[in-house]
């Protein structure tokens, strides 16, 4: 029988990749105010990136770890065991994964799982909406900073008036909050997880 994907071992990767982008930010503490803000901007960036990368990896492990799920989602028989890469494939046919925000990643998932999986439930908690949002939002700003993603950040913030992400991420704690609750998303993921 193929091993299972291990999603209790990405949402530990994803913990340990967080908490070295939070050293690096508190490396960063002795620069200018500027560099600490493009510190924060990348930051954002591979935040996003190891998010990014949990959700596909999950999504690849819940697959592969049951079948059935897909099957009842598209009500098409799958074969019991099938590959990661084959998962990955069908979740990512020849592109690469990508979500438009909380609502988009929500989406994405429920076209592959059932409304009562484990993972669709984690994400769709209103307790991670506002960190979700803000992690979309701040990191277009960031790799960006375009009229439209400066909008879609500002609707995110609530504030009408916004300087660069990373300055508004330094502030208050604001992108160790983000961190901190993705981490906790990571948590409950990985205690639902049966691999």
């Amino acid at each position: 029988m193929p091993k299972k994907k291990s999603i209790k071992g990405s949402a530990n990767e994803f913990k340990a990749e967080a908490d070295k982008i939070l050293a690096f930010l508190t490396a960063s503490a002795g620069l200018g105010d500027e560099h600490v803000s493009w510190c924060h901007d990348l930051a954002i960036i591979r935040l996003y990136r190891a998010f990014e990368s949990l959700m596909l990896d999950t999504l690849v492990g819940a697959l592969n770890n049951d079948t059935s799920t897909l099957s009842t989602r598209t009500g098409f028989a799958f074969p019991k065991h099938l590959t990661d890469e084959v998962c990955r494939f069908l979740v990512t046919g020849r592109g690469y994964f990508d979500f438009k925000g909380r609502d988009g990643l929500i989406k994405t998932l429920k076209q592959y799982l059932p409304d009562d999986h484990y993972l669709v439930e984690v994400v769709s908690k209103p307790g991670y909406r506002n960190s979700l949002e803000l992690l979309s939002a701040a990191r277009n700003y960031a790799a960006h900073e375009s009229q439209q993603s400066k909008g879609a950040f500002k609707k995110a913030t609530g504030q009408d008036r916004v300087g660069a992400a990373g300055s508004w991420l330094k502030r208050q704690n604001r992108f160790q909050s983000i961190a901190d609750r993705l981490k906790a998303m990571a948590d409950e993921i990985h205690a639902e997880a049966p691999y």
